[in-house]
């Protein structure tokens, strides 16, 4: 299988109108765009029944600390963790692209109620629903695509990974709430081939 952007290089840094969060002098970070970056797929292999993807950032910190805090900055060796920004399932194998801004168009608080039902194209929930519980202004359901915010003070360039899984099953077992570890989990065994490309993001000044 071969994945590509038109919105994006793999490895170079993934355009601001893609992000969720901007820098900002002010106030460090201001809501983005927000759009979904365009993705298009080739080679998918014989046997495919439905398409998946998941997009998420291997670099988010562990520890809450030194997050977003004035005057310190996340340390380099902390371990890191997994973050979802999307899921997308049972996509049709007859599909071959998605355009720049047809699922995310601008943030959403309380997030975007974009689940999808049986029988069409279904969106998972993305870890912003985890990192806004508790939040009286942003708190819900943050359901499909929400682009990259990381800590305004890490000292680590965030990488996302956008990955599209051609998969020997219609239908994945979900929920209508699912989340990236359910789709991971729902996918094993049903992957024929798979295919990713990388991008970048930091809201930290000196790393710009």
């Amino acid at each position: 299988m071969k994945l590509w952007s038109n919105s994006f290089s793999d490895g170079e840094p993934i355009p601001s109108e893609f992000a969720f969060g901007l820098p900002d002098a002010a106030s460090h970070v201001v809501f983005g765009p927000n759009r979904n970056p365009h993705l298009g797929w080739s080679e998918i292999p014989d046997g495919t029944r439905s398409l998946a993807i998941i997009v998420h950032d291997r670099d988010v910190p562990t520890r809450p600390d030194d997050v977003n805090q004035e005057g310190r900055e996340v340390p380099p060796d902390l371990p890191r963790a997994d973050f979802f920004h999307w899921l997308l399932i049972d996509l049709s194998p007859d599909v071959a692209e998605i355009e720049a801004g047809s699922y995310s168009r601008g943030v959403v608080p309380h997030g975007k109620d974009v689940a999808g039902t049986a029988g069409e194209i279904r969106q998972g929930l993305n870890d912003y629903t985890m990192w806004f519980d508790g939040d009286p202004d942003m708190s819900g359901d943050y359901f499909g695509y929400d682009g990259p915010c990381p800590p305004w003070n890490d000292s680590l360039l965030h990488h996302y990974e956008f990955a599209i899984f051609a998969l020997g099953v219609d239908r994945l077992e979900l929920p209508r709430a699912f989340t990236g570890q359910d789709a991971r989990d729902a996918m094993a065994g049903h992957v024929l081939a798979s295919a990713s490309l990388t991008a970048t993001y930091t809201l930290n000044p000196r790393l710009v």
